[in-house]
């Protein structure tokens, strides 16, 4: 297939870039300037919040406030993480217009992340769903260890293609699927997205790539030639999978945009704005970004 003529790209930063952040708490006020940056660069899908128990994911225990302080730019989709109906009825009374929840395309991983199995994870988000339905709220499906998990190794792609299934029958508009641990390459790529638009079609699937190994790019590259067109990706390269031994985060925004820039593909996003909130953002943490296009261009001005 050829490549698609435009792209959506899914900011992750906020949420899944920040919410393994080791350390002292990221400030309230830190997370809603990365977000209104990122919006201001043109960046149209931002999950700005997850809204978990602050025992276990203590970074997002701001949740509220996060999405209640947000100076919202009309067009962009602020949407939150809400693995339950208690982080979703929360994220309702602030306003919230999109959620997500999460599952596992490995039994194990699935155990290990949420204590329960795929089956039982998925009959937990069925009330959410409807609640959401009920609300006028979109829900948004992830799949993780599509390419790989850190217990069971090689993840078949007919158990992916079953996931998604699932949660794309259940409700959820788009299904994004997760190289969590970054182990994939783009012949495996492939062949689980071949595997999985036989159950999903291809517009409503997204790809999440980690970039481990060094192999995000070259893995989008390999499903965009399969028709895949929604991107999620974090500025800075920020995040990581706290089970993944060495991931080493999201691939960078700003290495995607080039990517697409490269290739043609349209985005509407400002590049260069980007890696300047990719070099603020990683000052603010106190480090460098870990992205190669910001670290060869630097920042304007």
């Amino acid at each position: 297939m050829s490549l698609p003529s435009s792209v959506k790209l899914f900011e992750m930063a906020p949420r899944d870039g920040l919410q393994n952040e080791p350390g002292a708490i990221v400030p309230t006020a830190t997370k809603i300037e990365l977000i209104e940056r990122l919006a201001s660069a043109g960046i149209k899908h931002i999950e700005a919040a997850s809204f978990v128990s602050p025992k276990w994911v203590p970074q997002m225990g701001d949740a509220v406030d996060v999405m209640a302080g947000i100076k919202r730019q009309p067009g962009v989709v602020y949407s939150a993480l809400t693995p339950n109906l208690k982080g979703l009825e929360n994220a309702l009374t602030v306003g919230v217009e999109e959620v997500a929840v999460f599952g596992a395309a490995s039994e194990a991983f699935s155990q290990k992340n949420i204590n329960c199995s795929i089956a039982e994870s998925l009959t937990r988000f069925e009330p959410v769903l409807a609640r959401a339905r009920d609300a006028g709220v979109r829900v948004r499906g992830y799949v993780s260890c599509v390419l790989g998990c850190p217990y069971e190794g090689e993840i078949a792609p007919a158990k992916v293609a079953e996931v998604a299934k699932a949660l794309y029958e259940m409700g959820c508009y788009e299904v994004s699927l997760g190289d969590t641990i970054g182990v994939g390459t783009p012949l495996a790529a492939k062949r689980m997205i071949e595997a999985t638009r036989q159950q999903v079609p291809i517009e409503f699937l997204a790809a999440h790539f980690h970039d481990t190994y060094g192999m995000a790019l070259a893995n989008l590259y390999a499903v965009m030639e399969e028709g895949v067109s929604v991107i999620d990706a974090a500025t800075a390269g920020l995040g990581g999978c706290p089970y993944a031994k060495g991931a080493s985060g999201n691939v960078a925004t700003e290495d995607v945009l080039y990517l697409l820039e490269g290739l043609g593909i349209e985005t509407g996003i400002d590049l260069q704005a980007v890696i300047d909130t990719g070099y603020w953002i990683s000052g603010e943490l106190g480090r460098k970004p870990n992205s190669k296009v910001a670290l060869a261009k630097g920042v304007s001005g």
